[in-house]
């Protein structure tokens, strides 16, 4: 969805800018890596094995939808030798910053022109957000819920960290292959448990940023709101939906996504008994899962054995 800059955000980018003069990196020896999400921090860390220097820019445990930038980010960005972000309207800060980002020392990438982009879409019984009318063709962001588009994201960060950093491409490429090897085992574990579910329907009582995951397993899904929708507050239709979907279908879980209030799915719960299992998207992750060295791999595993409930 779209995301407008306020004027305070691009006053801070335009000060920040002029401010900022080109300084030496901390640690010249190491390739100087920034990623604004969990899912691109995880993959590039796993591509650099220690090798490089990588930084997540989304502090753990924050909302990754309302995230300003802070002036000492927006230096980091540009004194880094690789940037790896969505892309997407929600990161339309970005832009900004680039501009004035020497491409010859950072080189960029970005997610969702990695992997091929798929329409947002509205299905049966999801709320559209209030005054959202354009003609416009909005992008599903969250390309890195498909393990396929991961594995496409994490060949492209092998690439360019073997063309900024010569010297060490040979660790870069036997790091990458090994978690490549890892991401493609999990894609054949789910698809072993979509091959012998009982049904092929979920139901997210939340917002719905699994769009790529859905389509990759060929699963059937309801939810409440579009990925990267700012509505908080369902309708009474749209709970009312809901809970009509799962009784009538005898849905057993109910999902909802990291950092949820759960309000939705406590009322689907109330009314129907379906039990409540979290889907991580893998946007962003706790400050004690962050300390504890939690993984796109370890968060996906648990996606797996919570999709297996609610499948069967």
């Amino acid at each position: 969805m779209k995301k407008t800059i306020s004027l305070f955000l691009a006053l801070i980018v335009i000060l920040s800018l002029c401010a900022c003069k080109s300084t030496e990196k901390e640690n010249d020896d190491k390739l100087s890596v920034i990623a604004v999400l969990f899912a691109e921090y995880d993959l590039a860390s796993h591509v650099s094995g220690g090798t490089a220097d990588v930084t997540m820019l989304l502090p753990p445990g924050s909302e990754s939808h309302s995230y300003d930038p802070t002036p000492q980010d927006i230096i980091s960005i540009k004194n880094c030798d690789v940037f790896i972000c969505g892309g997407g309207e929600s990161d339309s800060w970005i832009d900004s910053v680039l501009s004035s980002v020497d491409s010859d020392n950072c080189a960029v990438i970005k997610m969702t022109e990695v992997c091929e982009l798929k329409e947002e879409e509205t299905v049966e019984g999801m709320q559209e957000e209030k005054g959202e009318e354009s003609d416009e063709e909005e992008y599903d962001e969250h390309v890195w819920t498909s393990p396929k588009n991961a594995v496409l994201i994490l060949n492209e960060i092998e690439r360019v960290f073997c063309e900024k950093d010569e010297k060490n491409a040979d660790a870069y490429r036997k790091n990458a292959q090994k978690y490549r090897y890892e991401i493609e085992e999990l894609d054949r574990e789910f698809q072993a448990v979509r091959k012998n579910a009982e049904r092929d329907e979920i139901i997210y009582a939340d917002r719905f940023p699994m769009r790529y995951f859905t389509d990759e397993y060929s699963l059937r899904y309801y939810a409440a709101f579009p990925g990267c929708s700012s509505e908080a507050e369902p309708s009474a239709k749209t709970v009312k939906f809901l809970i009509d979907k799962v009784r009538e279908d005898r849905i057993p879980v109910v999902f909802t996504i990291e950092f949820s209030n759960k309000a939705i799915a406590y009322a689907i719960k109330d009314e129907t008994g379906a039990e409540i299992l979290e889907f991580h998207s893998c946007h962003n992750v706790t400050k004690e899962q962050f300390a504890s060295g939690v993984s796109y791999i370890s968060l996906m595993r648990q996606n797996l054995e919570n999709l297996k409930e609610a499948l069967n």
